[in-house]
């Protein structure tokens, strides 16, 4: 599985060769210097050869790990059994290796690369056997065995950020999704709610009083097209995956809005009592959330409770704002009893705040729904 590197493909090439030739300038300097006394002798050509074999492994890793720790390998052979500096040259480029190796092998094929490696170091350190054995073959496998690790550890972080990134992708879709499924039942069941009781009061009285139906269509056609306005919007939303302004797809409501869906229930038979409405200085959110739960309540009203009176209290404190709606409707077929998702809609919203939310019929007859939802101070004018 290839991961993908933490620095960009140029700049890890070109760390890749600047190391490669700081090895190979220096440990072939010393070698044409003739500073090093080797531990057992071997042809210069041999160890010009290893210098090489060391530069090329480095700078190949990235291309060809498994060619580049052959390489490796290959130049540790004699590195290890001539000692002085050209064994740390090799055993550098062995791990640098072995460390992409494990990085983008699986663990079984970047397992064996370190095994086969460390049978090397054993083998060529016991060869030389002398009083620094033990100590130059714990350094030599060590280094084998921690680029391994180091190596298999950056592969899995790769791995788990993978992961991660993909279970909030799915978490913000599954999100957005939700969002999205209350929005549209938000503008659908209030506009049809109010659509069905015009066109039963429409069909009922065509016969009798055509103008009084004439009214009731007038209202069916101005809902539909505002309700049309509303799924516009929303499908613009689910088509702008550019990054597309809220602004450009058409404004949210707005708790001054309240009066016109106040308005609207009163054609559908339900009078609503406004107070507070007229607070301005919510977050965005919270007013919109506010806006909703009112929305569904109001709808419940509508659909549930029959010709009805209505009160709605918006309520302003520290911190934290509050709506009420109450009605005195017949109670019959109450949001509680028929099931549906407006109440679980509302509880969500408050939900998101940690608020408190309640509803449920009143002893004298009729629905009560209160919300509250706190938000922090600093959230105020930032819309």
């Amino acid at each position: 599985m290839k991961q993908p590197s933490a620095l960009s493909q140029r700049v890890a090439y070109t760390i890749d060769a600047l190391l490669a030739l700081v090895l190979v300038v220096a440990v072939g300097g010393n070698l044409a210097a003739r500073t090093w006394i080797f531990l057992i002798a071997i042809p210069m050509w041999l160890a010009w050869a290893t210098v090489a074999a060391s530069g090329i492994a480095i700078a190949l890793r990235r291309h060809r790990p498994l060619t580049a720790y052959g390489l490796g390998l290959g130049s540790l052979v004699p590195a290890l059994l001539a000692g002085n500096g050209l064994g740390p040259a090799a055993l550098l480029a062995t791990a640098c290796a072995l460390y992409t190796v494990a990085l983008e092998h699986p663990r079984a094929r970047s397992l064996t690369a370190m095994g086969l490696g460390l049978v090397v170091v054993a083998i060529f350190e016991l060869l030389r056997l002398g009083p620094n054995t033990i100590a130059s073959t714990a350094f030599a496998g060590g280094g084998v065995a921690g680029s391994w690790a180091l190596g298999w550890m950056t592969r899995q972080r790769r791995a788990n950020l993978a992961q991660l990134a993909e279970t909030q992708a799915d978490q913000a879709v599954s999100d957005e999704r939700l969002r999205i499924a209350r929005e549209m039942h938000d503008v659908v069941a209030h506009s049809m709610s109010l659509i069905a009781v015009k066109a039963a009061v429409g069909n009922h009285v065509a016969k009798d009083q055509p103008e009084e139906a004439r009214e009731a269509l007038r209202v069916i056609e101005l809902t539909s097209r505002e309700t049309l306005v509303e799924l516009r919007r929303m499908l613009g939303v689910l088509r702008s995956g550019d990054g597309t302004p809220e602004a450009a797809l058409g404004p949210a409501p707005k708790l001054a809005d309240l009066r016109t869906l106040a308005e609207r229930a009163g054609q559908a038979g339900v009078r609503v009592e406004l107070t507070g409405e007229a607070v301005d200085d919510l977050p965005e959110g919270v007013a919109l959330s506010v806006y909703r739960i009112t929305q569904e309540a109001v709808t419940n009203v509508v659909k549930h409770a029959g010709p009805a009176t209505c009160r709605v209290t918006i309520t302003e404190g520290p911190g934290e704002v509050s709506v009420e709606i109450v009605d005195d409707g017949r109670g019959e077929g109450s949001p509680a009893t028929v099931g549906g998702h407006g109440l679980i809609g509302m509880r969500e919203r408050v939900a998101v705040y940690g608020g408190d939310f309640e509803a449920g019929p009143l002893p004298a007859g009729g629905f009560r729904v209160f919300a509250r939802l706190p938000y922090a101070a600093e959230e105020v004018g930032t819309r």
